[in-house]
């Protein structure tokens, strides 16, 4: 993972921290400070075989869905793969055992990490049951069995999210996927990440922000 960087800054292999998936500490024990929130990857990975690219996102589309009682629900064709409710993992659940911790809303330990990938549920082939979790006033993890679909998963949360957010504005009912159609419609478009992948590396690629020394 990134050392404690802005992530678009990474530009060389000094700018990268390799951690114990056991407990999510660095393997070198000299390597420069990393991100305090390193836990929520590395407890994902323990309890999900299957899951090989984790990203944690604080995307301002996707927050107002994890303090509202309105869910967050697939409404929008590239994004059948959230269902039809989005899980909503709260810290609290954890501060309510441990009232004397830090409560700044940060996964910064296991047993806040842990309680985070459990929200996602269990499901088959070592995957989880949910792909996506909001955090509580902070922002979402997304899971998947490659790195591109979980940018994919991530890229596409934060569309519905718009999208169901300015249907929402309307003042009007909002219609959103039923379970089949958030099934076959994640079922299609899980495979199909090789169409805007290329698009995304290539708007990278082309900015001056960023850099590749590697």
């Amino acid at each position: 993972m990134s050392r404690y960087l802005a992530p678009a800054l990474v530009a060389s292999v000094d700018d990268l921290v390799i951690y114990r998936v056991e407990n999510g500490q660095p393997v070198a024990t000299d390597a420069p400070r990393g991100f305090s929130e390193r836990f929520i990857h590395s407890e994902v990975y323990k309890a999900y075989q299957g899951v090989q690219a984790v990203v944690h996102s604080h995307s301002l589309e996707v927050v107002p869905f994890s303090i509202s009682t309105t869910p967050l629900q697939a409404c929008f064709h590239m994004a059948g793969f959230l269902g039809t409710a989005v899980p909503i993992w709260d810290a609290a659940s954890v501060y309510k055992d441990h009232p004397d911790d830090n409560q700044d809303m940060l996964v910064k330990n296991v047993k806040l990490a842990s309680a985070l990938a459990r929200s996602l549920g269990d499901g088959a082939q070592g995957m989880p049951k949910h792909p996506v979790a909001l955090m509580r006033g902070h922002g979402f993890v997304a899971t998947s069995n490659s790195l591109e679909m979980v940018i994919f998963n991530s890229v596409y949360t934060a569309q519905n999210a718009r999208v169901q957010r300015q249907a929402l504005s309307l003042g009007t009912d909002v219609q959103v996927f039923t379970e089949r159609e958030a099934h076959d419609t994640g079922t299609t478009t899980g495979q199909g990440a090789v169409k805007p992948w290329p698009l995304w590396v290539a708007e990278v690629s082309k900015s001056s922000l960023y850099q590749n020394l590697m």
